[in-house]
């Protein structure tokens, strides 16, 4: 039976753009990572590793199947708003049915579709973004 997510894996052509916004725009930390013999990066969420990128020697082919959104649950989400804007980060607040919970929707260099989600109890500006 599955138990929890425990890491996403991104191949991109942009690892130091890409690590800049998980640890800048989402505030992730940049962490331990097994000496592999290619390049890339661990992004931790707390304590677990949780995003894992993989430099790759051109962009990856946009074509065909791909992730439409990989989620995170999270707390604070006016502090989470706000180091989107000073990022320069656009997003977009959609609420849940039922469960009013807000998810900040954010796109990372490469386009990868990555979901906040947020007990819908918090307060904050829910206006959208676009710098």
């Amino acid at each position: 039976m599955l138990q929890t997510l425990d890491h996403v894996n991104i191949r991109t052509a942009g690892l130091a753009a890409m690590r800049r916004f998980y640890v800048e725009a989402l505030g992730m930390k940049d962490g331990a990572r097994p000496p592999f013999a290619f390049d890339g990066a661990w992004l931790y969420c707390g304590e677990q590793a949780a995003v894992h990128l993989v430099e790759v020697g051109k962009a990856p082919a946009g074509q065909g199947p791909r992730i439409e959104h990989f989620a995170f649950r999270a707390a604070g989400l006016a502090d989470f708003l706000q180091r989107l804007r000073k990022f320069g980060c656009a997003y977009s607040i959609a609420l849940v049915p039922v469960s009013n919970n807000r998810q900040v929707n954010v796109y990372d260099p490469d386009g990868n579709h990555i979901e906040v989600q947020f007990d819908g109890r918090e307060e904050a500006d829910l206006s959208p973004y676009t710098p």
